[in-house]
């Protein structure tokens, strides 16, 4: 959607939204002192680390340094854009979320309105697909072939799936009231148009599939073939609302059936995730004619902690489960689960379900090679490790691998078995492998100077801007932070703000890594003696700076006389001094 979020809207948003119920929606917390505390979700930990402070209504993990707002929480734990995470919250309080227009207001209408069309549309195709499946000449002999699948009418309306008439332009006739509509068909790959200029249907005499964002918009469709000629599945092109690498098939009806979803199988085909969900297994999604994406992976492994890849057990199943582990290996954190099935050649999850049911579909899964298993499997199949080749070749292609991998316990485990195959102790092996992957790190220890120590105490206790007058002459005490400092100090005096929404005003800029780090900072104080401790620290930097204008004086007048104000101003640095030199005696 086009056009910005109002800033103003983010920190009403922040000052509504309560960081515990928010982050307790996803994970539960128990209470601890002040505060709320979970083990974290983020990283693998026995021992809870994680807190959340509802007076400063920030979360911070002392375990793997993750930090936030409730913004931030949903941006990390369901996967969301910044955007999309506002709406979220937004959505969690009631509210609607309104958009800035930009220097070009008519334009970002339009956008708004080409996107809300497009999903428009592609609900109707989506409901005119149902009611064909219904209605068409040849319903009765589409409905016996999805019987004859074993699919019941309630599985079939769970999934909306619909029926393609066989017929030229039928879609095209129902949906395309004028050469706009037409013409948005087109784009949206529903429609195509023949070298003469002529226009017909995309998708004809399938069974159809639509396929939903996370959302639950419809957003692309796979359509299956009855008979004949063409290929079996035919997926709906890329277009400005469909990126078939950031979608699975099956994904928003999961997470509809379940809150706390303890595993994911992936499958690939449409028909293999209805078939599974009609046996009772409602956890199957399907990539959509791809290997699973780096993006699809992100978005499961958010969602959940155990994914199984189940594939066919031929050539074209194995290579998909590869690309698939290889574009795992930067997303797998400790506490992930990556596993793999393959099948019984010429069987896939549709036929074996309908042969063995549920009960042994879900044993099978039970039996799914681990991540480290499969690695190996793969990596060994065509090389003789009796062999110095052999396991030369293994440790050159396993290095570049294991380096990739974020997770210390895969890692480990994946250099103990190298290891074992290659008849060498670990430790000769690690000294080869690079540290690599985005791995958890616990927070770096921030060097506390003073000028951090005020800004912590101002994040953590925004009030405190109110209690001294801003001092705009210090912005030249030459000084690293000391204008980030002032910067709070008036964003403090001139709106009342919690920590969250303080820090949510320098999002995007280029201290807010560092900002965030403070806020969670320990300070170790009595609260009684933060007050004194703000004051004193702002008066260290007063004395620096009367330290520093009055060498700048000196200096210059060593060069020429001061002006009569120049003057004044040394003898009041001076007497300043001297008041400063009496209290201390």
């Amino acid at each position: 959607m086009a056009g910005l979020i109002p800033k103003s809207f983010i920190y009403d948003l922040l000052d509504r939204a309560d960081v515990v119920e928010v982050v307790d929606s996803r994970v539960p917390l128990k209470k601890a002192g002040r505060n709320y505390q979970a083990c974290c979700p983020f990283h693998n930990e026995k021992t809870p680390s994680f807190t959340v402070a509802p007076d400063k209504q920030f979360f911070h993990c002392f375990g793997c340094g993750e930090h936030g707002n409730a913004i931030d929480f949903l941006m990390r734990y369901d996967g969301l854009e910044f955007p999309d995470a506002v709406e979220e919250l937004a959505a969690m309080l009631g509210v609607e979320v309104p958009r800035e227009t930009s220097a070009n207001p008519q334009a970002d209408a339009r956008k708004r309105q080409q996107a809300a069309d497009d999903f428009e549309q592609m609900e109707r195709a989506s409901k005119f697909f149902a009611y064909q499946l219904r209605q068409h000449k040849k319903s009765a002999e589409v409905v016996e072939y999805l019987k004859g699948r074993g699919l019941s009418g309630e599985v079939v309306k769970h999934f909306q799936i619909g029926y393609a008439p066989d017929g030229w332009d039928d879609l095209l006739k129902s949906l395309a009231k004028d050469q706009r509509s037409r013409e948005q068909l087109v784009d949206l790959k529903l429609v195509n148009r023949n070298d003469n200029g002529r226009y017909y249907d995309f998708f004809r005499d399938r069974v159809m599939f639509p396929i939903r964002d996370r959302r639950g918009r419809v957003v692309g469709f796979g359509g299956r073939i009855l008979s004949g000629d063409g290929p079996k599945y035919l997926n709906s092109p890329e277009t400005r609302i469909f990126h078939k690498g950031r979608e699975l098939y099956g994904f928003y009806e999961v997470k509809q059936a379940h809150r706390n979803l303890e595993q994911v199988v992936i499958v690939e085909g449409y028909m293999d995730v209805v078939a599974l969900a009609q046996a009772g297994i409602d956890f199957a999604v399907a990539s959509l004619g791809t290997a699973t994406t780096t993006e699809q992976l992100q978005m499961l492994f958010r969602a959940t902690k155990r994914v199984t890849c189940c594939y066919d057990g031929d050539r074209a199943g194995r290579d998909a489960a590869w690309r698939a582990l290889e574009n795992a290996l930067p997303l797998l954190t400790d506490g992930l689960e990556l596993n793999f099935l393959f099948l019984p050649d010429g069987e896939d999850p549709d036929s074996l379900v309908r042969q063995e049911g549920a009960e042994a579909f879900t044993q099978r899964l039970q039996t799914a090679q681990s991540f480290t298993q499969y690695f190996f499997n793969h990596l060994t199949e065509a090389l003789d490790l009796t062999s110095d080749a052999g396991r030369a070749a293994l440790l050159s292609q396993a290095r570049p691998l294991i380096e990739k991998v974020a997770s210390d316990y895969y890692r480990e485990e994946l250099l103990r078995e190298l290891a074992r195959l290659l008849r060498r102790e670990v430790s000769q092996i690690a000294g080869q492998v690079k540290q690599g992957g985005q791995r958890t790190q616990a927070p770096e220890q921030l060097k506390m100077t003073p000028i951090r120590r005020a800004i912590a105490l101002l994040l953590q206790y925004p009030q405190l801007g109110h209690e001294i007058p801003l001092h705009e002459e210090l912005a030249q005490l030459k000084l690293p932070g000391i204008n980030v400092l002032l910067e709070l100090h008036r964003q403090t005096r001139e709106q009342n703000l919690n920590s969250a929404q303080l820090v949510e005003l320098w999002r995007g800029r280029r201290e807010e890594k560092l900002l965030r780090q403070l806020v969670s900072w320990e300070h170790h104080l009595e609260q009684d003696n933060i007050s004194q401790e703000f004051f004193d620290t702002f008066l260290y930097f007063i004395d620096l700076f009367v330290e520093q204008r009055a060498n700048e004086l000196l200096a210059k007048e060593q060069q020429a006389p001061l002006t009569a104000a120049e003057k004044r101003e040394y003898m009041a640095l001076m007497q300043h001094k001297a008041q400063k030199n009496a209290v201390q005696n």
